[in-house]
């Protein structure tokens, strides 16, 4: 099985580590997060797993050519962008695939298990699924409702609750192929394949999810992995 991991972005967010250290090497626990991702992907059965790359990409590199913890048998590309093609844009550049394509970003700490992801998938015969979390939203104003100058409710200090994408996603090789060259994003290619009424599905998941996008989201990573490790490291 193949897996594409996204690990080109500046990481603005976490400024200013990032200057310095791509975020997929952020470490979690005793090792950077890309290199457990590999890991669980390599657990889940996954061969091969292509690196969009860009920003700091060289140490990316330099770094997992140097590990002893990458497994064996686990073959790594890179795709190295000169101009940023976009989060969509970036796997049109990737031999097309034949079956299909575990895509995720490269900083994101869960427990979802990879092969269930693409075994949904393939039996909902989906152009393109999405893993979809649960989050809620504390709003810390009251929200008043009603149009122009009528009040018609209010509600103090609501919880709003959405399912949120993962940054996990599975393309079918028809998704692949309708990437338009140039720079494309994910959310143009949901729109994109759903308006000509290919079968977009998602698939729900309440583990733990972390994205350690920023500061306060990398500590949530880092508390959640140091009190229970083995739940992330592949068995």
């Amino acid at each position: 099985m193949r897996a594409a991991i996204l690990a080109g972005g500046l990481g603005t967010r976490l400024a200013p580590y990032t200057t310095v250290l791509p975020k997929p090497l952020i470490p979690i626990g005793e090792r950077p997060i890309l290199e457990l991702i590999i890991r669980q992907l390599s657990a889940r059965g996954f061969n091969r797993v292509d690196l969009c790359v860009a920003h700091l990409g060289e140490l990316i590199r330099a770094y997992l050519e140097q590990s002893s913890s990458v497994p064996d048998g686990m073959d790594i590309g890179y795709n190295w962008e000169d101009q940023p093609s976009g989060t969509a844009g970036a796997i049109r550049e990737l031999e097309p695939p034949e079956g299909p394509l575990l895509v995720m970003n490269g900083d994101i700490l869960t427990t979802l298990d990879y092969r269930e992801l693409i075994s949904f998938h393939e039996e909902q015969g989906a152009a393109l699924t999405i893993a979809a979390h649960r989050k809620d939203v504390k709003i810390e104003l009251g929200v008043i409702e009603g149009a122009l100058n009528d009040v018609t409710g209010y509600i103090e200090k609501p919880t709003l609750s959405y399912e949120v994408s993962m940054g996990i996603y599975v393309y079918g090789p028809e998704a692949v192929a309708r990437i338009p060259a140039g720079r494309f994003d994910f959310p143009d290619l949901v729109l994109a394949l759903i308006d000509e009424g290919l079968p977009v599905r998602k698939f729900p998941f309440d583990g733990p999810w972390y994205d350690i996008g920023t500061p306060s989201e990398h500590q949530l990573a880092t508390d959640a992995y140091d009190s229970e490790p083995d739940l992330y490291e592949p068995a």
